[in-house]
C-alpha cells in the first residue's frame, strides 16, 4: 500500500439495501478512493442502535446494504470492510475518550440537537454520546483522511478537538488528528421532487430493484410542478427527473430532453421512460454481479470477518498505545 496517499475511514449505518441517494451521495465516492487511499470502511451497528427500538432486521440489513457494497465495486481483497461491533476494541476507545469530553459540548452539537428533536422519547446515553463513539470509530484504525459532507463536518471537526484533548492531557502524541476530505455530495432528490431520498420517507429507489420496479417508481417521479398539460412547455431547470438525466443519460440525450421540454416537444412520461430506459442501463451490471454474490450465502458474512480480523490488528496496536499513555495496565 506504499503508492497510497493515505489511510481513509469512513462508516454507515446498516439500513439494508441502497437506494439512489446513497449510491450517488457516498458509494460511488467510496469506490473511486479505493483508487488513491488505503480504505477501511465500516458497517457501524452500534451507531444504530441510538435510534433504533428494534433489532430484528438488523443482521439483515447488514447483509443487504454490504451485498450493494460489494456490487458496486468496494474491493474487500484491498480494502477493509466490517461490522463496528465486531471489534470491540472500539467501545473501550470510546470510553477513554468519554473522559475528555465536556458534556455541554455534546448537546450543543446541531447534530444531537436535531436527533432529540427528532425523537424525543428515547433521548439515550448512546445518542448523547454519538460523537465519541464516531471520534473512536476514525482513531482507532488511525485514519490521516476522512470523507465527509457539509452536514458532518462539525462531528469531524469534534473528533479533531477530541484527539487535541487527549494527547495533551496525557502528555502523548498517540492519536491521529484526522483531515476533512470535502465531498461534493449531492442532495439526490427522492421521488416526491421535495425531500432527500430517503426509505423512511418511501421516496427512495432500490439500486438493486428489478427493471420494472425501477421504471415503476421512476413513473412516480415528480417533474416541474407547473406544468399541467402535455402541451405545457416545462422547465427542466427545476425538474428533479432532468436532474437524474445529467447524471444517468448521454449529453445527446440530456440537451434533447432540455430542448424539447422547453417547447413542449417531449412530455413527462416520455421523458420518465427515457430516464428508467438509462438508469436501469447503467445498474445492469451492479445487478448481475449483486445476483452472482448472493448466491452463496457465506459469502458476505466471510467478506466481513475476514475484514474484521484486519481491523482488529490495528485497534489491538492503537489500544496498546492509548493504554500506555493513559497509565492502564
Amino acid at each position: 500500500m506504499t503508492d497510497k496517499k493515505g489511510r481513509v475511514f469512513s462508516g454507515a449505518r446498516p439500513t439494508g439495501r441502497q437506494h439512489l441517494g446513497n449510491y450517488l451521495g457516498a458509494i460511488k465516492n467510496y469506490v473511486a478512493l479505493q483508487d488513491t487511499y488505503e480504505c477501511i470502511y465500516c458497517i457501524v451497528d452500534l451507531h444504530a442502535l441510538t435510534t433504533m427500538e428494534s433489532t430484528h432486521d438488523l443482521r439483515e440489513n447488514t447483509r443487504e446494504m454490504t451485498l450493494d457494497w460489494l456490487a458496486a465495486g468496494i474491493r474487500p481483497e484491498e480494502t477493509i470492510v466490517f461490522v463496528q461491533s465486531n471489534v470491540p476494541e472500539v467501545t473501550e476507545l470510546h470510553t477513554i475518550l468519554s473522559m475528555v469530553v465536556g458534556l455541554g459540548k455534546l448537546t450543543d452539537l446541531p447534530t444531537f440537537k436535531e436527533k432529540a428533536r427528532l425523537q424525543p422519547h428515547n433521548i439515550n446515553y448512546g445518542l448523547v454520546g454519538y460523537p465519541v463513539l464516531m471520534a473512536a470509530d476514525i482513531t482507532l484504525y488511525k485514519a490521516g483522511v476522512v470523507p465527509v459532507g457539509v452536514d458532518q463536518a462539525p462531528h469531524l471537526e469534534f473528533a479533531r478537538e477530541v484527539v487535541r484533548s487527549f494527547n495533551h492531557r496525557y502528555e502523548a502524541d498517540v492519536l491521529i488528528e484526522p483531515q476533512m476530505k470535502s465531498t461534493e455530495i449531492p442532495k439526490v432528490l427522492g421521488t416526491d421532487g421535495k425531500q432527500k431520498m430517503s426509505k423512511s420517507l418511501d421516496n427512495h429507489i432500490e439500486l438493486a430493484a428489478t427493471p420494472e420496479g425501477t421504471l415503476e417508481r421512476v413513473m412516480t417521479m415528480v417533474t416541474d410542478p407547473q406544468r399541467k398539460l402535455r402541451s405545457d412547455p416545462g422547465n427542466p431547470d427545476v425538474c428533479n427527473v432532468f436532474s437524474m438525466h445529467r447524471i444517468f443519460s448521454k449529453v445527446e440525450e440530456v440537451e434533447m430532453v432540455n430542448i424539447e421540454c422547453r417547447r413542449a416537444g417531449i412530455g413527462c412520461v416520455d421523458c420518465k421512460k427515457l430516464f428508467a430506459k438509462n438508469l436501469n442501463a447503467h445498474l445492469e451490471p451492479f445487478r448481475t454481479k449483486r445476483a452472482k454474490l448472493a448466491e452463496d450465502p457465506d459469502h458476505v458474512w466471510g467478506v466481513l470477518e475476514e475484514g474484521a480480523a484486519r481491523a482488529k490488528k490495528i485497534a489491538e496496536q492503537t489500544m496498546v498505545e492509548v493504554r500506555s499513555a493513559v497509565g492502564l495496565p
